[in-house]
């Protein structure tokens, strides 16, 4: 019976961010409008970053794979929603659902545990200088890569196997236009106290801890650069640090509002869910970007090998 009662819902219904036909065009055009000039930025980055050998420190390696990891996070629901403006009967399959359950939460995941090997590298290059070298050799960071994207798996997995094996009889409507945990699970046909709980753990406080580990050591670091003595080298590893809080902050604020609270719904639900999936994640390599001039420099160089920039 419980076999029968999951096979039960094929399809969840997404009710979208509005039901108005006037505000779905709008939004359309002004997603369309940031997805095509943004998404092409970070793809910039990435070849801006691979085809400038000066451009080889391990903090730009793992900017490159930042703009990669937020390239994929923002694919997974972005063109489902653009698609879905156009669609008044918006569904999706058992298995898309569970499809981007998986992507968001793996690709999430694996971007908080960068972020963390991101804090690592500025540790190890501020407060050991002559041993950076050494300390973050090209074996190590991409070690670090590797481990992030099997943290982010690991963690991600771990939430969809428990999800598959619940049963799903009744209601399939998901007052949002994109599947996340939050919502799927209130729809089974079961007792889901337990799994909230470890949903809670896994993604609310753990998220919560990575927060508040990355902003003790990004303070600690400043607090450490504010101390020495005023160079041109501590004030831009002081930049650096600075931009690595702003997009802590950017990254972990949506997400602590989602997951770090009953799973329930709020207002301000959808809002948040926008910035969390398609806005922020595209603009973190932007960020990082304006405020490096070396990056800037290459972009430059690149463009205008390809005569894309005349510009000096």
């Amino acid at each position: 019976m419980e076999l029968e009662n999951r096979t039960e819902v094929t399809e969840f219904v997404l009710l979208g961010l509005s039901q108005t036909q006037e505000i779905q065009l709008f939004l359309f055009v002004l997603f369309l409008v940031f997805y095509s000039m943004i998404l092409p930025a970070n793809i910039l980055i990435i070849l801006t970053i691979r085809g400038d050998p000066h451009l080889g420190s391990p903090m730009y390696f793992f900017l490159a794979n930042l703009a990669f990891l937020d390239i994929c996070y923002c694919s997974v629901t972005p063109p489902k929603m653009l698609a879905d403006f156009f669609s008044h009967h918006k569904t999706i399959s058992y298995g898309g659902c569970m499809a981007q359950l998986f992507f968001i939460h793996f690709l999430g995941g694996a971007e908080v545990f960068l972020l963390m090997g991101m804090a690592f590298d500025r540790y190890v290059a501020i407060c050991h200088p002559l041993r950076y070298a050494s300390l973050m050799s090209r074996e190590v960071f991409c070690a670090l890569v590797v481990a992030a994207w099997a943290g982010g798996f690991t963690h991600s997995i771990l939430q969809v196997v428990l999800i598959l094996r619940l049963p799903f009889c009744g209601p399939n409507e998901l007052d949002n236009f994109f599947c996340d945990i939050t919502q799927v699970i209130k729809l089974a046909c079961t007792d889901v106290y337990v799994l909230e709980f470890f949903m809670f753990f896994n993604s609310g406080l753990a998220i919560l801890m990575c927060f508040f580990l990355l902003l003790i050591s990004y303070g600690a670091l400043l607090i450490r650069l504010r101390a020495g003595d005023p160079s041109k080298g501590t004030s831009k590893a002081a930049s650096t640090c600075v931009t690595h809080v702003i997009i802590v902050f950017i990254m972990f604020g949506p997400a602590i509002y989602i997951y770090c609270r009953p799973f329930r719904s709020f207002p301000l639900d959808k809002v948040v869910a926008v910035f969390h999936t398609v806005v922020f994640p595209l603009m973190n390599p932007m960020i990082y970007t304006l405020r490096n001039k070396e990056i800037i420099s290459s972009m430059k160089r690149l463009l205008s090998r390809h005569g894309l920039w005349r510009g000096k």
